[in-house]
């Protein structure tokens, strides 16, 4: 069994392994830097052949204001700094997020989504196609040391995406802008933690308000604005689009258990 908090268990579980994958812990912060440590020195000690790491657009840039970008800049900077190959997967955010926030308001009655997004675009990604991606690096023997960006299809404004929604599903959500204080503000009210070490047991919204805000602004600024996709190349497919996942939605939701470091 490997525990990302043991680090010895680690490199047993990975003795000599041809590659491993790291999807990204879903805890916030100090614990999620320390456990990926604990991962990066243990696949050195275990020689590894090659990581595999899911993390995000625009880690590299050390402005970008999302906490999330923190972990997966650091993860990456540590995983360079050694001699292990890698794959660094850098996914858009998930389409899946957007559309369970969607339909909560559809089901609660609402007729508006308050978000900090502005005006900013974001290719979403599926979850789907970014597992594809990564059962496609875990077959890949050509690339090396090699970052990629898994994109969506299409830039979305957030006003793009509800229209794209209200006209799949016949609901008439409005999109009301929100500074990122007044966001923070309105989660606080409907009791949405604001990190992963807070109690989800009565949020409306499996996220935390934290991650959501943050990301809010990271789109806003145009840090999720990349053109540039790798995905059709390392899988051989057209990423799944939007409409599609709103004429399925009930395919593309959020599970409502909300992971932790346990």
């Amino acid at each position: 069994m490997a525990d990302f908090n043991n680090p010895d268990t680690l490199v047993s579980a990975y003795k000599n392994a041809d590659k491993v994958l790291l999807i990204s812990m879903p805890f916030v912060g100090k614990k999620r830097r320390q456990a990926h440590k604990n991962f990066v020195e243990a696949c050195v000690k275990a020689h590894v052949g090659q990581v595999i790491y899911t993390s995000v657009l625009s880690a590299g840039n050390p402005f970008n204001p999302s906490v999330e970008n923190a972990d997966h800049g650091y993860t990456e900077s540590i995983i360079q700094n050694t001699d292990l190959d890698y794959i660094f997967l850098r996914n858009s955010l998930f389409a899946e997020a957007f559309i369970s926030d969607y339909m909560r308001a559809v089901n609660s009655g609402e007729d508006s989504i308050e978000k900090n997004m502005g005006d900013g675009k974001v290719w979403f990604i599926s979850r789907r196609d970014a597992a594809l991606s990564a059962a496609c690096a875990l077959n890949n023997d050509l690339l090396h040391r090699a970052i990629l960006n898994i994109n969506g299809i299409e830039p979305f404004t957030y006003d793009k995406f509800l229209k794209v929604g209200n006209e799949v599903t016949g609901n008439n959500i409005k999109y009301v802008r929100k500074t990122d204080q007044e966001l923070y503000d309105y989660f606080d009210s409907i009791g949405v933690p604001r990190d992963t070490n807070g109690d989800f047991s009565k949020s409306p919204i499996q996220a935390t308000s934290e991650g959501m805000v943050t990301f809010g602004t990271t789109v806003r600024e145009g840090y999720l604005d990349v053109p540039v996709s790798d995905f059709n190349k390392l899988t051989g497919h057209n990423p799944i689009t939007i409409k599609h996942m709103f004429e399925n939605k009930d395919e593309f939701l959020l599970g409502d258990r909300h992971s932790t470091e346990e």
